[in-house]
């Protein structure tokens, strides 16, 4: 099982702990924040951008491939409080071909869009207070 912890600092700044790393997250002024870190909403997309990049990078290993420099852009439509479409750009030096036979495979590896494709049971928890959401 994997943990982050999110230690608030005030207003809407927080600090988020994986492991030794720690990564600020706010609000833009804005939004009513201080802009002390990305928000929330551009860490989930940056952790499924950062997800299928290196799933790319595990299926290509698979493969013997040796790939060129690449970016994976992430960005998500809003609809109310959540996202109702999110987009995963790769966009590669060179050699699109390459990376277009390895799309459906890094799909399939990547957690995070996993995670996102597929229902997952969401339970939220104070204490001895639990409310579960089913996907």
């Amino acid at each position: 099982m994997a943990e982050v912890i999110a230690t608030w600092e005030g207003g809407y700044h927080c600090r988020v702990r994986a492991r030794e790393f720690e990564i600020d997250a706010d609000e833009p002024p804005t939004a009513g924040g201080q802009d002390k870190g990305p928000t929330p909403t551009e860490l989930f997309l940056a952790s499924l951008a950062a997800c299928f990049t290196m799933a790319l990078y595990y299926v290509a290993r698979k493969r013997d491939i040796t790939l060129p420099a690449f970016d994976v852009a992430v960005s998500g439509k809003y609809d109310g409080p959540r996202f109702s479409r999110l987009r995963v750009e790769v966009r590669p030096s060179s050699d699109v071909d390459t990376f277009a036979e390895l799309l459906e495979p890094a799909l399939t590896v990547c957690y995070v869009s996993n995670t996102v494709r597929n229902p997952v049971t969401l339970e939220v928890a104070a204490g001895e207070h639990v409310i579960v959401s089913h996907g």
